[in-house]
């Protein structure tokens, strides 16, 4: 898994497997993406900051997932 936080345009990337994917919009901003069996592959949240209330909660989640991947 893979914890991703891209600042320029506020949008934090959960990819649990890299591969060939097919994007659903699950609600406003917020899109899964799933393998060729129907499995998720990854998850990315737009106006991250906005969604969790502030960036010391996303610095939080990004560090978390890192340190939950080691």
């Amino acid at each position: 898994m893979k914890i991703c936080y891209d600042r320029e345009v506020d949008t934090l990337s959960i990819i649990f497997r890299d591969t060939t994917v097919t994007t659903r919009r699950l609600a406003e901003g917020i899109s899964a993406d799933y393998d060729g069996d129907g499995n998720l592959a990854s998850i990315e949240i737009l106006d991250a900051i906005k969604k969790f209330g502030n960036s010391e909660t996303l610095r939080q989640i990004v560090i978390e997932g890192v340190w939950l991947t080691h």
